[in-house]
């Protein structure tokens, strides 16, 4: 029996979520001092960490961006829009970044775990699940927003 398989994490439990993930989180909906956090899982510490946020200033294609090509990633987004009738709003978008490209044990690793961020994340309006460029257009989340 090798003991190699033994220190990598079990990908059907999931992971756990780091303190920073949420405080990160909170900063965004609260102080408004992130447009968007993205999320990656730490194999050696089992969790969910930070991997990179975007200042207020940054715009979508900044996030989008931020979204590797070949590899799975979580994300929240401050989308600020006007409604017809001219009332600024804002809606906090969570994405579950999955691209077909991605390794398959990381497709299932962020799969199993995202219900376990989603539950530490209180106040997400949108969940948007996307495995390619078009499903995380703009004009999705302006569709979702209104």
């Amino acid at each position: 029996m090798s003991f190699r398989g033994l220190s990598r994490p079990n990908a059907i439990s999931g992971m756990g979520v780091a303190d920073e993930s949420k405080t990160t989180f909170l900063e965004l909906q609260r102080k408004k001092t992130h447009r968007y956090v993205v999320f990656k899982i730490d194999e050696s510490k089992k969790e969910v960490v930070v991997e990179k946020t975007g200042n207020p200033t940054e715009s979508y294609d900044d996030f989008l961006a931020s979204l590797p090509d070949n590899d799975c990633r979580y994300a929240v987004y401050d989308f600020d829009f006007v409604t017809s009738e001219n009332c600024q709003k804002s809606k906090i978008f969570f994405f579950s970044w999955s691209p077909s490209t991605s390794p398959v044990r990381a497709k299932v690793l962020y799969s199993t775990s995202k219900d376990q961020l989603s539950k530490e994340l209180q106040g997400i309006h949108y969940e948007i699940q996307a495995t390619d460029p078009t499903e995380v257009d703009l004009e999705v989340l302006r569709e979702r927003a209104n």
